[in-house]
């Protein structure tokens, strides 16, 4: 292990999810989906972190981590719970927890949808339908409106392939339906949503002329897709067909407006730049065979507590493709693991920032590093098992607990390094 810099302007902190870490809240697909029993814990959302009500607390969590950014997501059933009918008490609650942000010093990046949607969306067929795009824009009127003095950098929909295929091709999220010709509709729609979010926002802070500059993106799940055997030509197409359906084509349609199939065909939007920075949410690589186009993990790679394999190699190919598609800033808006006894977080930490630091040094503009996340949170369908968090949470109680990579981590938030004394301190047994 070496000792590394980051550049003086790069801006570290952490992301959340409002469902992952709010609670209280019933009016949500999530929470309907916790209440049928899908939870493998059988833990649900309406409990997670209670952070609707100890926000204040959460955020000096972030100050004492040394944080600049921030991405934080709001919950479209809290703010819209009927159809028509919005809630500013709702949008109040959010402008005081961002106000409460800037004064520490801690910019927000807001993540407009973030897997759930209210119950009467979800009813009306949620991003299958159409008409989805409408009461989306709808939604990012009313919101931009209202917190555009405070927010300029939004994030429009979060990881939109891994919404449609674990909710409408493998059925394990909600609604639960395997179907690819509802999988397809869900993907084009997004696209839909995500162009007409990103001109809307546009025109509403130019024509307000809401302070700060307009940033505007997808944070885009991306995973290195490699042949389980690189001699295999075979296993080599899987991996190419595996990448260009799960995320290639969904990205560089919402990206340019030209919609690619299978996602669909033309520009219905029009053609262009939809995308102010490269959000890239990093986890992991998959091995694909092509009998049966299974996705395996390489034999004899790390593994985190999900069985995901550890590829810190990964971010940099990431990046370094999508800066030739796209060229625009890169924020890696998420990267962590499940590490539910802090065994490997913080070589985890210090891999990956690695990568991003030679990036930097190839003249790469990665500018943000978001970390997933902040505390232990409700993680989906894991429930409260997966442990991501730089402070452990005892759910119970709702006590926080710094963990030793989230001191680490704090540490590398303030200094914009890994010195060797750090290394000594953090990184050797």
């Amino acid at each position: 292990m070496k000792a590394f810099k980051l550049p003086d302007h790069f801006l570290l902190g952490s992301a959340t999810a409002a469902t992952q870490i709010e609670g209280g809240d019933k009016n949500n697909s999530w929470y309907n989906w916790c209440e049928k029993g899908h939870i493998k814990d059988r833990s649900t959302c309406l409990r997670a972190n209670d952070h609707w009500n100890r926000y204040k607390e959460d955020i000096a969590l972030m100050e004492k981590l040394n944080h600049k950014v921030y991405r934080m997501g709001l919950e479209w059933s809290r703010i819209e719970p009927q159809e028509g009918r919005f809630d500013d008490e709702a949008i109040a609650h959010y402008r005081d927890e961002i106000t409460l942000l800037l004064e520490k010093g801690i910019k927000p990046l807001v993540t407009l949808h973030h897997f759930t949607n209210p119950l009467w969306l979800e009813r009306m067929g949620g991003f299958e339908d159409k008409s989805v795009v409408w009461y989306f824009e709808r939604y990012v009127k009313y919101v931009v409106e209202r917190l555009g003095d405070l927010v300029s950098e939004y994030i429009t929909i979060n990881e939109p392939n891994v919404y449609a295929t674990l909710g409408y091709y493998f059925g394990v999220w909600p609604p639960g339906v395997k179907s690819i010709k509802r999988l397809l509709k869900v993907y084009r729609n997004m696209a839909l949503c995500h162009i007409t979010a990103y001109k809307l926002i546009h025109k509403i802070r130019k024509d307000n002329d809401f302070p700060g500059k307009t940033m505007v993106g997808v944070a885009n799940h991306v995973r290195i897709f490699d042949p389980y055997n690189k001699y295999n030509p075979l296993d080599i197409l899987a991996a190419k067909i595996m990448d260009y359906l799960f995320q290639g084509s969904l990205t560089k349609s919402m990206a340019t407006g030209f919609l690619r199939p299978p996602v669909g065909l033309g520009a219905p939007k029009g053609g262009g730049r939809y995308f102010d920075f490269i959000g890239i949410n990093y986890y992991t690589r998959d091995s694909i065979r092509f009998k049966g186009f299974r996705n395996e993990v390489m034999p004899g790679t790390p593994r985190n507590d999900l069985n995901w394999e550890i590829y810190p190699r990964g971010l940099y190919r990431i990046c370094k493709k999508y800066y030739r598609l796209f060229t625009a800033p890169i924020w890696i808006t998420e990267n962590g693991t499940c590490d539910g006894e802090d065994r490997f977080r913080s070589r985890f930490i210090y891999d990956h920032l690695y990568e991003i630091s030679k990036l930097c040094k190839e003249g790469i503009p990665v500018e943000r590093y978001y970390h997933w996340t902040l505390m232990d949170n409700f993680e989906w369908v894991e429930g409260e098992s997966a442990r991501f968090g730089l402070y452990h949470v005892d759910y119970d109680t709702q006590v926080r607990t710094l963990r030793k990579s989230g001191r680490f981590y704090g540490e590398i938030c303030k200094r914009l390094e890994v010195t060797d004394d750090m290394i000594d301190m953090y990184l050797k047994d």
